[in-house]
């Protein structure tokens, strides 16, 4: 039971990631910039969101006494989030639109050649 509990929690933190990452995204997708923002939630369910920090998210969390906490970064033109649950971090990324539109546009398949050992 212990091991699903965790698997759960595990999975909560990623998707919360997830659809803050995918808000950021549809924010882009409008055409406007997304806030540089912090978002910490509560072990309790509290919601909490901080502009503009530039404290590392650990530090946050143990400051606030948070359970979780995202970070939003926008770019030129691309967004990331970062997360953070005790020793539990990820990232997520967009491509810009140069890196799709090269990804895009490059699809020669790779070629290999092999050479037989004698």
């Amino acid at each position: 039971m212990a091991g699903v509990l965790r698997y759960l929690c595990v999975n909560g933190f990623i998707d919360n990631a997830a659809r803050i990452f995918e808000a950021a995204q549809n924010v882009m997708n409008t055409g406007e910039t997304p806030s540089d923002y912090t978002i910490l939630m509560g072990v309790e369910g509290g919601i909490r969101l901080i502009a503009d920090s530039d404290w590392p998210l650990d530090s946050l969390l143990r400051e606030h006494g948070a359970g979780m906490a995202y970070r939003v970064k926008p770019g030129t033109d691309k967004v990331s989030v970062d997360g953070r649950d005790g020793m539990r971090s990820c990232h997520f990324e967009s491509a810009s639109s140069v890196q799709a539109a090269r990804l895009m546009l490059n699809s020669v398949p790779a070629s290999y050649s092999f050479a037989l050992a004698a």
